[in-house]
């Protein structure tokens, strides 16, 4: 299994494990998080970029895909604000890939892994172009002028879904 950590930052040699600053996540041990490879395309956008993503699994209903995704061919979306399209053209990002053994399982849905030691990257991609990085892992690539919308009805639907950064997503109209 390939577990990547995502970063604008070029030049990581060891990842040190810290407290999550997240508020959703209880912070009571240090880790050092990663995210498979099938939950990859949630993270190629820049880091702040709020995001709607979905993807297809084992229970998504047909009724879903027709009304959600474009085309049968495609089982993953990320959508992103107009204001972030600009951003994310001239957006480099870096692939940290790490060996999976000190990793375990944090969430099957989200793709989380995380490791209680410190952990040096195996390899590391430089991505220049996120829109093809999406298009040739076959992700359904989305700009809306508002993400509240997609975001409530996505979390109704059969479709495994990751709403990132949406504190900084537009504003509820």
């Amino acid at each position: 299994m390939k577990l990547f950590h995502v970063s604008e930052e070029d030049n990581i040699k060891i990842f040190h494990p810290r407290i999550p600053t997240r508020k959703d996540i209880v912070g009571s041990k240090d880790l050092v998080w990663a995210i498979n490879e099938q939950c990859l395309p949630n993270f190629l956008t820049p880091r702040d970029c709020p995001r709607v993503t979905y993807y297809c699994n084992e229970n998504t209903t047909i009724e879903d895909k027709k009304k959600y995704i474009s085309s049968d061919s495609v089982e993953h979306v990320v959508i992103i604000e107009h204001n972030w399209f600009s951003i994310m053209k001239n957006t480099k990002l870096y692939l940290y890939e790490f060996d999976s053994t000190p990793f375990y399982l944090q969430d099957e849905n989200a793709g989380y892994y995380v490791s209680e030691k410190p952990v040096e990257p195996v390899d590391k991609v430089v991505v220049t172009d996120l829109f093809e990085a999406l298009f040739e892992r076959n992700v359904e690539v989305r700009v809306t002028d508002n993400l509240w919308n997609i975001s409530d009805e996505i979390q109704q639907t059969s479709f495994n879904w990751s709403m990132c950064r949406m504190g900084n997503a537009q504003p509820r109209v």
